[in-house]
């Protein structure tokens, strides 16, 4: 469907997180690849421009690295934002592609090995898979008209990967506004910063199994929005994969109207509803739907934030020369 398109504890936690973010530099790459960031510049403006879809699923691609593991900073093997979710299955583990929030949802996979193609190129396995995320994140949101924020670089490559992980930490689209506070919190995440990552669902699409329930069963919801999402979404025989999206007024825009739907009870999924719905998270939302340059400066600060959460660094993990297997 189609969019218009108008001009061991708590403090040992954060102790080890300031320690890994320590580590991360935004001129990591100034010496050893200092064409890096402009190259996976041009490649992510040549995908969005070809398809502007890709800028929202190589943003959430990031995310969904970022969110499994983030607070497990003890654990060798699982960091966050460590270019996991791109690692195929291997007979040792079970990558998380499969995982329920990621199979047959997750894409852009082609587009980041184009750019690690390119990357490497210029500069033989200097630069990590992670960052590649990260930096191509950023340069998504900014193709689509969205904040910059500065990358901090300097991520290693997990070499292994969590299903388990993936299928229990990913927030899920059903999620009540509890749970969503909750399951930010474990990754040091604010619930200032969770709505306004939440913000993200300003471009992008849904598939139909993930709003099923709300446009057919729920009353926070427009009845015209329910009527028009129904017709591509039937309650039963299938369907499960039709695609709508998430900002129907811009959904190739970066833009505060997510926020805007939701004070109008418009939004797509249960879980961005719950935003704005009687509880603590509605004056911030009201906020973000008349000031742009709030969610804007909030988002890329949650950014930021997020990258920065216990990321593997100097000899830990590796820099894959394939970012769907190791080395």
């Amino acid at each position: 469907m189609a969019c218009n398109h108008p001009p061991p504890c708590l403090l040992a936690f954060f102790f080890f997180a300031a320690i890994a973010s320590a580590q991360l530099s935004s001129t990591f790459y100034s010496t050893s690849c200092p064409l890096a960031i402009q190259t996976i510049r041009q490649a992510v403006r040549a995908a969005v421009a070809k398809e502007a879809r890709m800028g929202a699923s190589l943003l959430r691609l990031h995310f969904h690295d970022c969110f499994v593991n983030a607070t497990d900073v003890l654990d060798d093997h699982k960091q966050g934002c460590d270019g996991s979710v791109l690692l195929d299955d291997t007979p040792s583990f079970t990558g998380e592609k499969t995982a329920v929030p990621n199979n047959n949802s997750l894409r852009g996979f082609d587009v980041i090995d184009n750019i690690k193609s390119q990357v490497e190129a210029v500069c033989k396995q200097v630069v990590s898979c992670a960052d590649i995320l990260a930096v191509a994140a950023r340069e998504s949101v900014a193709a689509l008209g969205g904040p910059p924020w500065t990358v901090q670089l300097g991520r290693r490559d997990a070499t292994t990967a969590s299903l388990d992980a993936a299928n229990t930490e990913i927030p899920s689209p059903k999620s009540d506004l509890d749970d969503l506070i909750s399951a930010y919190s474990k990754k040091g995440l604010s619930t200032t910063d969770m709505v306004a990552l939440s913000g993200a669902h300003t471009i992008g699409q849904a598939r139909c199994i993930s709003f099923r329930d709300r446009i057919y069963n729920e009353t926070s919801i427009d009845s015209s929005l329910a009527t028009s999402r129904q017709s591509n979404c039937p309650s039963s025989g299938g369907g499960d994969d039709n695609l709508s999206p998430l900002d129907a007024v811009t959904c190739t825009l970066f833009d505060n109207f997510y926020f805007r739907n939701l004070v109008k009870k418009k939004g797509l999924l249960h879980s961005d509803q719950q935003l704005f719905g009687g509880g603590s998270t509605d004056s911030l939302v009201t906020t973000y739907s008349t000031n742009t340059a709030r969610f804007f400066s909030d988002f890329a600060a949650a950014m930021v934030k997020m990258g920065n959460i216990s990321p593997l660094t100097g000899t830990d993990g590796e820099v894959r020369l394939n970012c769907r297997k190791t080395n």
